[in-house]
């Protein structure tokens, strides 16, 4: 048995890694590999510590994706911060998909059981969409003319990414004409009288 004197002390280890180094490491493994790509044990190896370290910092493959959503929001977030017109966010949202299309569908299009992102990260996300939709079509139709609008880019850019536009023409065509469309829909700011009767 070893005998520990006074002089003796107990040295914690040093931190190896940080929560930003691994919210990093984890966002480059899932364009990589994908969701199921990125599990504690890779994104561990990315880091370069042994998988139980990480959970000194991540509580969970759960927490971590969360987080990995989180901070893709919040570059999103700041990509939009001085987009004025439709168009330039409409082309900043498809640019980012473009860019990091795992991240994008992670939080554009998420799959059953992927853990949400807490409110304050949506709200920050949504900003420049509302700010500009409500000059748009007015203060009163800016929520529902945001959510039209990032419901036509989502949509798009998610089957483009997957290649599901597959009976020719030209896909930026397309989007130049849908973009046209909705832009004009939204600064008509249509009236409940103006729905069609169900």
């Amino acid at each position: 048995m070893a005998i520990v004197n006074s002089y003796t002390r107990i040295v914690p280890t040093p931190d190896r890694t940080s929560l930003d180094a691994i919210v990093l490491a984890a966002r480059d493994l899932l364009e990589t590999e994908g969701l199921s790509g990125m599990t504690m044990n890779a994104v561990a190896a990315r880091v370069g510590v042994r998988a139980p370290s990480l959970y000194k910092r991540v509580e969970s493959r759960e927490k971590l994706i969360q987080l990995v959503a989180e901070a893709t929001m919040t570059e999103f977030a700041s990509r939009l911060d001085g987009a004025t017109t439709v168009a330039e966010l409409a082309n900043g949202f498809r640019d980012f998909g473009h860019e990091r299309p795992a991240a994008f569908q992670l939080v554009m299009t998420p799959a059953p059981g992927v853990p949400s992102i807490r409110l304050e990260f949506a709200i920050r996300a949504t900003e420049a969409v509302l700010r500009v939709t409500s000059a748009l079509a007015g203060p009163e139709h800016g929520l529902e003319a945001a959510r039209t609008l990032t419901a036509w880019v989502a949509g798009f850019v998610s089957m483009e990414l997957s290649g599901s536009f597959k009976l020719g023409g030209d896909v930026q065509s397309a989007w130049d004409f849908g973009l046209a469309a909705i832009t004009a829909a939204i600064r008509s700011r249509p009236t409940t009288t103006d729905a069609p009767a169900a």
